[in-house]
């Protein structure tokens, strides 16, 4: 509900209070007094379009402020998500317009995107004026009340309606994707099969170009290592009897250490030390003559590692490639590690191309499965929107006739069309204005006085049956095309809904206003010296008397206020 709306700097406002009542509040006023303004006001503060043309002639800025008591949930779930809090459990939404800049919106003292106050907004206020009478000759919009009246258990089904088309959209796309690409998937089988048939011939191990690399700079090298290692014997173990080498060295200079070591028992443990190293230079000794026992030129092994590294080099060209864009982790680009990787890769594309599934008869047996479920789903939704269609038009029907239009009757006709997202049927709201005319839909004839009078009956009977979510409604030109007893019956059922609802009323028909719980004059001044500027002001006694003469005759005279006091006396409902 809106508590209170403050406008500042916005079109002909210089600066304005609004302080609706809880019921009915109607807002009257001159042409041109700014009425248009307030609704564009209100429409900036549910996340309309910013226009900057708006914002008041001189002006830097126009704000709007808007504070929301009795809140619905699903408006302080979407608050809270984007990190606005409540004060006591009232909302406060702020939209700014620059004159020259972007926009601003905020939610709890919170900036958030334009859209999250349309979020929100939608959960608080429904606004009715004349482009909501272009959008109720939508076919869309007309199915979209019927389902609101049908319920919350329609809404579920609706819901599992969409998850199933969707379902169904992403089989039928695979499917379509799947033929198209056929040929070219067929290619790609075969190419990674023949790629993978050549690496498992070739059995590539982690490393082996590595390993074989260095077998061959051994071959190669045979009698150069050979020198070395037997040096290096030579060297440990002496070249003759009389010529010592480094172990023999070693054991004599411990023995030395040993003779002493009975004078200073220190030498004793260096000895020990000095033969331990005399133990490993023996065994290193031992490996190497082991190695150049073992070094010999085998050109035939030659052959077979030159060789070997050939099919590898030619599969490090061929694949030893990223699958993808390189990783910081990858192997080498031609390595055989690249390859066993690449072929990893290829083999779970292989398997992504070629596993259960992936084949035409198995998508379409998926489609076939997920049309029937769609058409099922649809079907339960058709059988509830012809009851929930058939209850609608009888309420509608008994609105209308408190609205001087009791020869008219309202159907709702259910059309099928191909399975989509909201079920199978094109949904159209009928009306025969009166016996013997033809039933025909909104959008065919209907003026905009009749269009007018269904959307407050539509209104109305929503709010009867509990489906009506906002606890705020706002009519903009309800009275469109209509006067006298008529006007009278629209304010009759306004001040209805304003039992369950707050209901907000722009109107230029005093038999309307004349219902009203609080009723506020916008008037215009174009004296000011900054231009015309507009006030607000509520009225009530003999101002408000006054206000409904002047909307009856243009003139205060005292047949108006006589005839404006009389609608006040009769005017009770509700009130």
């Amino acid at each position: 509900m809106i508590e209170e709306l403050r406008i500042r700097d916005l079109g002909v406002i210089a600066e304005a209070t609004l302080e609706p009542s809880p019921g009915f509040t109607a807002i009257t006023g001159e042409t041109g007094a700014g009425k248009t303004m307030l609704l564009s006001a209100l429409d900036l503060l549910l996340g309309g379009r910013a226009d900057a043309s708006r914002v008041r002639v001189g002006a830097e800025r126009a704000v709007v402020e808007g504070r929301f008591t009795s809140v619905p949930a699903a408006a302080v779930a979407r608050a809270e998500d984007a990190g606005a809090e409540l004060d006591d459990g009232t909302l406060i939404l702020a939209r700014t317009v620059v004159a020259q800049g972007r926009s601003r919106a905020h939610v709890g003292g919170t900036s958030v995107p334009q859209a999250v106050l349309g979020d929100i907004g939608e959960q608080l206020v429904t606004v009715h004026g004349q482009a909501d009478q272009f959008h109720l000759r939508s076919r869309a919009t007309q199915r979209d009340v019927v389902d609101a009246f049908a319920g919350p258990e329609h809404a579920d089904l609706l819901a599992t309606m969409r998850t199933t088309h969707a379902a169904l959209r992403r089989a039928e796309q695979a499917l379509a994707e799947f033929t198209a690409n056929s040929r070219t998937r067929a290619l790609e089988v075969t190419t990674l099969t023949a790629a993978l048939a050549e690496i498992d011939d070739a059995e590539p191990q982690p490393g082996e170009d590595l390993a074989l690399r260095e077998e061959v700079d051994r071959l190669d090298n045979v009698e150069v290592l050979r020198s070395g290692a037997s040096e290096a014997v030579v060297a440990l173990s002496g070249r003759g009897a009389d010529d010592l080498g480094a172990v023999d060295l070693l054991e004599a200079s411990a023995r030395a250490l040993n003779r002493a070591a009975e004078h200073d028992p220190s030498l004793g443990a260096l000895a020990e030390q000095i033969m331990d190293s005399s133990r490993v230079v023996a065994d290193l000794n031992a490996e190497i003559g082991t190695y150049v026992a073992g070094l010999e030129s085998d050109p035939r092994r030659l052959d077979v590692v030159h060789a070997r590294r050939a099919v590898l080099a030619t599969l490090g060209r061929t694949y030893g490639v990223p699958w993808a864009e390189r990783g910081p982790q990858d192997p080498p680009a031609g390595s055989t590690d690249a390859v066993i990787l690449w072929a990893r890769h290829a083999r779970a594309r292989l398997d992504e191309l070629t596993g259960p599934g992936q084949d035409p008869d198995t998508l379409r047996e998926q489609v076939a499965e997920l049309g029937a479920e769609a058409a099922a789903v649809a079907t339960r939704v058709t059988a509830a929107r012809r009851a929930a269609g058939d209850r609608l038009a009888t309420a509608v029907t008994a609105e209308l006739a408190g609205l001087a239009m009791a020869s008219a009757q309202v159907e709702v006709a259910l059309d099928p069309v191909v399975v989509g997202p909201t079920g199978a049927d094109d949904v159209a709201i009928l009306l025969a204005p009166h016996p013997g005319a033809p039933a025909r839909p909104l959008g065919q004839g209907a003026s905009g006085g009749e269009i007018s009078r269904v959307m407050l009956a539509l209104e109305v009977s929503l709010a009867d049956a509990g489906e009506a979510t906002p606890t705020t409604f706002v009519f903009d030109e309800v009275d469109a095309g209509i006067g006298g007893r008529t006007a009278s019956q629209v304010g009759q059922r306004l001040a209805e809904l304003a039992r369950t609802a707050q209901v907000v009323v722009v109107t230029h028909l005093a038999q309307v206003a004349a219902f009203a719980d609080h009723h506020i004059v916008l008037e215009k001044d174009t004296g000011a010296p900054d231009g015309t500027v507009t006030s607000v002001r509520a009225v009530s006694g003999d101002d408000r008397t006054a206000e409904l003469a002047r909307m009856l005759s243009g003139e205060t005279t005292a047949t108006a206020l006589e005839h404006a006091a009389d609608l006040l006396e009769r005017s009770d409902v509700g009130r």
